[in-house]
């Protein structure tokens, strides 16, 4: 057998292991995706209530994830949690397969390059090697599934204007080729991208320099410490590089034919960049970004017909 036989047999399993975990974080997370999808819209069908912030003082407040998650549930019931789901478990499984495929070739490019190097690499080097080689698996990945994703949102969004348009996979993909051709797919892609790779290399040069330079060598706990570094700058990017993960959702279903793309729920937006200014200037940056102890937004009234604050 080819020397690399047991190794690609190795790397089949692990990405199948890969898939069905995530495919299980999925259908699990399905409830709380499908929530902030709709306040990052602006819906908010249930009016603010008179709650206690963390410090304990009385506020007036948004539901939190549970409420609004019971009330989807009345509508829907159990199931209408998990609209969207079989687009996302596609995106999931394909943008792993993508993902492991693609690092897997630049690796072994990589690793051809190196017998012909003479000098070793320094540390910051290989930094810079291993997030060039994730940044172009995460961007493949993201570029063959974003159809999918498209579709997730839209699917989700129909809860606003109760409407079936986009309902089976195959019927979703004719309904965005014959309405908006193939540029349809590729809505809000942008932005996600940008966001994706921002994030990556500011997470990842974070975790370097706070491992270099910030903890010492010679602690017991050292790999410890490193694996808890990679967690805080992975979470800190994540919160740094949201309102592209906004713009990028607000874009993928504007004016595509549903209530929660279109005035009043949402304004028609000529670009992402154009998006970007106009929740800036409303000061809605990190709408949805919390799904708990959400405050009112400030000098808004809540418009009981329209489910939206303006």
């Amino acid at each position: 057998p080819p020397p690399g036989g047991a190794q690609r047999g190795c790397s089949m399993s692990d990405t199948a292991s890969q898939v069905l975990l995530g495919s299980g974080l999925t259908v699990l997370s399905q409830p709380l995706m499908y929530v902030k999808v709709l306040v990052q819209v602006g819906y908010e069908p249930l009016p603010p209530t008179l709650g206690r912030n963390i410090f304990g003082r009385q506020v007036y407040q948004l539901p939190g994830l549970f409420a609004y998650a019971k009330h989807i549930m009345k509508i829907d019931g159990r199931a209408g949690l998990f609209k969207g789901l079989t687009p996302r478990l596609c995106s999931g499984a394909i943008g792993t397969v993508v993902h492991s495929k693609v690092l897997q070739q630049c690796q072994e490019e990589d690793q051809v390059e190196e017998v012909r190097r003479s000098s070793k690499e320094s540390s910051l080097e290989k930094v810079i090697k291993e997030t060039s080689q994730e940044m172009v698996a995460r961007s493949a990945a993201t570029l063959v599934t974003h159809p999918f994703h498209v579709i997730t949102l839209r699917c989700m969004v129909q809860f606003i204007g109760r409407e079936t348009k986009y309902s089976g996979v195959f019927s979703s993909f004719v309904t965005i080729y014959r309405e908006e051709g193939i540029l349809g797919f590729f809505a809000g892609l942008i932005p996600r991208l940008l966001g994706d790779i921002l994030s990556l290399w500011l997470c990842n040069m974070l975790a370097y320099l706070i491992n270099t330079y910030a903890l010492e060598n010679g602690v017991s706990t050292m790999t410890e410490m490193k694996s808890y570094s990679q967690a805080v700058t992975g979470f800190f990017a994540s919160m740094l590089t949201y309102p592209f993960v906004l713009v990028s959702n607000l874009m993928a279903i504007n004016s595509c034919g549903l209530a929660g793309g279109h005035p009043p729920y949402a304004p028609e937006y000529s670009s992402w960049l154009d998006c970007w200014s106009r929740l800036h200037s409303e000061g809605n940056m990190s709408r949805g970004n919390s799904l708990f102890f959400r405050k009112v937004p400030a000098g808004k009234r809540y418009v009981w017909e329209e489910k939206r604050f303006h």
